[in-house]
């Protein structure tokens, strides 16, 4: 064991036992699984991704490269896991990956010996040749060997959730400017949302022996989070990583609900993703330390400087027991310093710069016996795990030093990367040799660490004078407060590369986890990829799951010195949501399974199943497509049954999915008149109409029905398929188009259930079901409607026909449509009424000539459907002039027609291609196509509707059905769509 016997900010009364790759280990309450690894001595965590090199723990956070395990076992499997930032929790069970038949013998570590093939743009250059082999070979073993961590391949069992929170500031990050500009905030009085990455509040306060008003930095930020957790105003979340900036100050955070309980309880998702909608938000998401580039500064105990402070001063856990601390940094001296009161020995201290600092640790570490090595430089490291390091002094001599740790502290990098998602570019900051956030994106503004405020004291006054400012904008008065936290040596300068050549060192690696050295970014810009857009792709340097937060910086300053230009010259490239690697179960959330496309039942809908329907989905409805009785042979013989009964008798339709929408107000009238195609205005009370809607450029969006229930109020009905298309359409106008005309709309879809009563004998069933209602056909003729009362409950009924036959359409609140059906149906008896589905409806209406979704399909006119003369002249409306274009009023477009065969055994099928008798097959001959067909037990033999080249001047016209995919060419005469009572006849009464 290497844990300390005291300190830290763990809970040594509740010990937790885990097991890593089978072995059995334990911690402590409060440890993440990689620092209670190097409690426990682990030092070999993973193996590389393209050489399969050993691998330890690089860093304590999110930017974790190296530590990647899978968590759990089965379906609850979580590969690609960083360990930095997993809880320990009792009975935790984690695996090491990227590695067969083990850890500590990989059989793909023979990648090594290849190297130098490996190299970058390897997989370009070398998969190329022979063409031949890309499908066959090359690409099936370069996906076996892609990737780090495995799937399951079963259904993630854990569920996730959904939030939404709005408020005046969102404090990105609980470090101490965060802390600082939170408190700020919310004693002004701002909703305050405050999301931390970490379970526990305090940033670098955790990890450093730092002091704020005269306590302890973790006591200070556990008394501040306490604080912020009693104001009615202000929302916690901790374990919450922001990870995306999108438009209108909306930012997406996940939530870590469960992620550190062996399982979550019942009910509880695993992790929630959270929609912020915020007025202004503060970036206090400190900063990364980088790596310096070396050779062999990848291996097993090696570490950034801050990882080892934090393993040392948070968890009392020592990653090594003799120590080199390579430092261009102040915060580098403060690391050994750590160390050293841990009793830790300190080899040396290896500075590049030739001036000591002005840091309070350099007198304690030369009385410790630490070796002060200023000019000098790390060249090899040697060991797996670390044994000891090669290090050039000033003079030019090499020394090698025993040590079993390496910590090394590059200078650090502003976490801005949230603040380029909007495309905001960071720039080079000559003074802090690092990227800042010169643009942000609107609302948005960087705190402490991460606006290149480096110091403790800094940092906090940065998150207070950032809150204020915001209070400012927003009208709110606010002393700002004051608290005070020693500024301690914050310099450095810059090493970005160790010119020791390569054939005197080991690799020396810049992206960890990608395995990008030095020796790539300079073949990268020899081969031309000078721009850091394309040294990024041909090396996958910054590609890994931290998108370069710790390669990208020393990459791009390698390529700027390769190249001969300055860093600010090169630039940086700009990160993406999500920032960090996210569960894909959570994006989803709740919509996934039967939820992804959650089934939809009207209130029929048992009746229905118990009259043994075959149901068929339609959009997200579930709906009757016919009704077999026993002795039925298939399913045709069932539709024509329906049809004929229907047509001879009567029949019952549920057609409850249709879109329905109540519009009021003054301005409806005007707004449906601006909306169809057809005037709606003069519609009297109690009548319904059929109306047409064009999209702007001229195409038939929609058909339906509006009944004028009142002066002010209209009952507007869509198609199943664009109910929802409508009614954002509708809105659309009403809010957008024209928000001057005073009218409401709301969808009512879900509160009417709806039946079709079709057939001679409809209106004695509804005589006898609704004793108290008129329906003779004086009392409501053919487009007529009445309201009632019935079972306690409004009662509409409509005198519409979509079959062609006398019909009507009775729509009641949804809590009574299953009563409703069953006494239609009861009643119905006496009449030999018969239920039928959405096959018979079809075959009705094809017969009747309706066009429908099939015809439109969004490529269709008014016209080109026969309903050009309900287009007016008097009034304008969406899409009339797109509507009057050429090409759209061409009389050879294709236009809507019936089609019967010649053999009328033959059968027509829908999207089969119209040809001229004799034409050849190619699509210069086609002059249409099929849209819809059908057996028609009334007339029978098929028929089809189809839209055909000069169509409506062709009746009588012989043509060719080409389907060479699914049947023989047929032969069929061109007739009016409309197969049954031209007249209308019937649908009158």
């Amino acid at each position: 064991m290497t844990r300390r016997a005291t300190g830290g900010l763990i809970d040594r009364a509740t010990p937790l036992h885990f097991t890593f790759d089978g072995r059995a280990l334990s911690g402590f309450a409060g440890d993440t699984l990689a620092s209670a690894l190097v409690a426990n001595g682990v030092r070999l965590i993973g193996r590389s991704f393209k050489y399969h090199r050993p691998r330890g723990i690089l860093t304590a956070g999110s930017e974790e490269p190296n530590a990647l395990v899978t968590l759990r076992t089965g379906a609850a499997a979580e590969p690609n896991t960083r360990a930095t930032t997993v809880e320990l929790f009792d009975g935790l069970a984690a695996r090491s990956q990227n590695r067969w038949p083990s850890l500590r013998f990989d059989a793909l570590a023979v990648n090594q010996l290849f190297a130098p093939l490996f190299v970058a743009g390897f997989y370009y250059k070398t998969f190329m040749w022979p063409a031949a082999f890309w499908e066959k070979l090359y690409e099936p073993l370069i996906r076996r060997a892609a990737g780090l961590g495995a799937l399951s391949m079963e259904p993630d069992p854990d569920a996730y959730d959904h939030a939404h929170a709005f408020c005046d500031l969102l404090v990105i990050g609980g470090g101490p400017a965060g802390l600082a500009a939170a408190l700020t905030a919310g004693r002004a009085g701002l909703r305050v949302v405050l999301a931390n990455d970490d379970p526990r509040a305090g940033g670098r306060l955790l990890a450093e022996n730092a002091v704020v008003d005269d306590v302890p930095g973790h006591e200070w930020a556990g008394t501040a989070i306490a604080e912020l957790a009693g104001m009615a105003n202000v929302r916690v979340l901790a374990r919450t990583a922001v990870i995306g900036v999108y438009d209108g100050c909306e930012y997406a955070a996940v939530e870590r609900v469960a992620d550190h309980l062996p399982s979550p309880v019942s009910g509880q998702p695993r992790q929630r993703l959270w929609k912020i909608v915020a007025t202004r938000a503060i970036l206090a998401t400190g900063a990364t330390e980088r790596p310096l580039v070396f050779g062999g500064n990848d291996r097993p105990g090696v570490m950034t400087a801050s990882a080892v402070s934090t393993y040392v001063n948070r968890f009392a856990a020592l990653p090594g027991r003799r120590a080199v601390v390579t430092t261009t940094s102040d915060s580098g001296w403060q690391t050994a310093l750590d160390l050293v009161k841990a009793g830790v020995t300190v080899v040396a201290i290896v500075d590049p710069r030739r001036i000591a600092p002005t840091h309070h640790a350099v007198t304690t570490l030369i009385r410790s016996g630490t070796e002060i090595m200023l000019g000098a430089r790390i060249s090899d490291v040697f060991g797996s795990p670390v044994r000891k390091v090669e290090v050039v002094k000033s003079n030019g001599q090499v020394r090698r030093l025993a040590c079993d740790l390496v910590a090394m502290a590059g200078g650090w990098n502003p976490a801005i990367g949230l603040g380029g998602h909007l495309g905001a570019r960071p720039q080079w900051s000559a003074e802090k040799h690092c990227f800042l956030l010169d643009e942000a994106p609107p609302g948005l503004a960087a705190a402490g660490a991460a606006a290149g405020k480096f110091s403790l004291g800094k940092a906090l006054a940065d998150g207070v004078a950032q809150a204020v400012e915001v209070c400012a904008a927003l009208g709110r008065d606010c002393p700002p407060p004051h608290f005070a936290g020693h500024d301690e040596p914050a310099d450095g300068t810059p090493f970005w590369h160790n010119a020791t050549p390569l054939a005197m060192r080991g690799k020396a690696f810049v992206d960890f986890q990608h395995d990008v050295t030095d020796s790539d970014v300079a073949l990268a810009a020899r081969e031309g990829f000078t721009s850091v857009e394309h040294m990024k792709r041909y090396t996958t340097l910054g590609m890994a799951t931290d998108q370069g937060r710790l390669s990208q910086l020393n990459g791009h300053a390698l390529l700027a010195a390769a190249t001969g230009r300055a860093i600010a010259e090169v630039g940086t490239i700009l990160s993406r949501a999500p920032w960090q690697p996210v569960a894909i179960g959570v994006m989803a959330g709740a919509h996934r399974g039967a939820h992804f496309r959650p089934e939809r039942r009207t209130a029929g809908h048992d009746w229905a199943a118990e009259q043994g329907a075959t149901f068929v989905d339609a959009g997200l409805w579930k709906r009757a497509q016919w009704f077999a009785r026993p002795g039925e042979s298939d399913w045709l013989e069932t539709v024509n049954r329906e049809v004929t009964m229907t047509r001879q008798g009567v029949g019952i339709c549920d057609v409850s999915t249709l879109g329905k929408i109540d519009l009021m107000g003054p301005d409806a009238a005007v707004l449906l008149d601006r909306l169809y195609i057809n005037t709606m205005s003069t519609l009297p009370i109690g009548k319904a109409r059929y109306g047409v809607m064009l999209r702007e450029d001229g195409f038939v969006m929609d058909d339906g029905t509006v009944t004028r229930l009142g002066d002010e109020h209209f009952y507007v009905t869509t198609t199943t398929a664009n109910a929802a298309r409508v009614m954002q359409h509708l809105d659309f106008a009403r809010q957008v188009l024209w928000p001057e005309l005073d009218v409401q709309a709301c969808s009512v879809t879900e509160n009417w259930s709806t039946y079709a009563v079709a057939g001679p004998r409809s209106r004695a069933l509804l005589a006898a079901a609704l004793p108290g209602c008129d329906v003779a056909d004086a009392a409501l003729p053919y487009m007529a409607a009445t309201t009632l009362r019935w079972n306690g409950g409004p009662l509409r009924l409509a005198r519409l026909s979509f079959s062609g036959e006398l019909a009507y359409e009775v729509s009641v609140p949804a809590q009574h449509g299953d009563v409703l059906v069953r006494h239609l149906f009861a009643t119905g008896r006496a009449f030999d009424v018969v239920p039928y589905g959405t096959e018979a409806l079809g075959v009705m209406r094809i017969e009747k000539g309706h066009p429908a979704g099939n015809e439109l399909n969004g490529t269709t006119t008014a016209a080109d459907l026969g309903l050009g003369r309900m287009m007016s002249r008097k009034k304008d409306y969406v899409g009339r002039t797109m509507a009057g274009r050429e090409g759209l009023t061409d009389p050879a477009r294709p236009a809507l027609v019936g089609l019967v065969p010649v053999d009328r055994t033959s059968r027509i099928r829908a999207g089969g291609h119209l040809l001229p008798p004799g034409a050849a097959a190619t699509a210069a001959s086609d002059e249409g196509y099929v849209t819809s067909a059908a057996y028609s037990p009334t007339l029978g033999h098929p028929i089809a509707l189809a839209l055909l080249a000069n169509g409506p001047s062709r009746h009588g016209e012989h043509v060719i059905v080409h389907d060479p995919v699914r049947g023989a060419d047929v032969e069929a005469q061109v007739c009016p769509p409309v197969f049954l009572d031209p007249e209308g006849t019937r649908l009158r009464g």
